[in-house]
């Protein structure tokens, strides 16, 4: 499944006309390791990289893993949209609401 899982990252990656550089950093992945993973190097993907991976192409976990869609249906209208950064999905820090005297 590991390779089926790859070819369709890849494919989708391609879609979207991103190099493998480009993709791991969008993906906050280390190139090299994307790379390794994208070529099958690295067989036992972690959960968290399946997530990081998906955000990346702009979908859930669950629609890159659904083998019965056509990955270029599924990216169609996410090509414009890209992640949030991770700064933009912390949530903002609470002021103090103490005065000072």
């Amino acid at each position: 499944m590991t390779q089926r899982l790859m070819a369709r990252v890849r494919k989708l990656r391609l879609t979207l006309g991103l190099s493998q550089e480009a993709f791991a950093e969008r993906a906050g992945l280390k190139y090299k390791h994307y790379q390794a993973v994208e070529a099958g190097r690295k067989s036992n993907i972690q959960f968290v990289t399946l997530v990081k991976l998906a955000e990346a192409l702009g979908l859930e976990p669950w629609q890159l893993l659904n083998f019965d869609v056509e990955p270029p249906t599924l990216a169609a209208d996410q090509t414009a949209k890209t992640p949030p950064s991770k700064s933009a999905r912390k949530s903002p820090k609470r002021r103090s609401t103490t005065k000072g005297s």
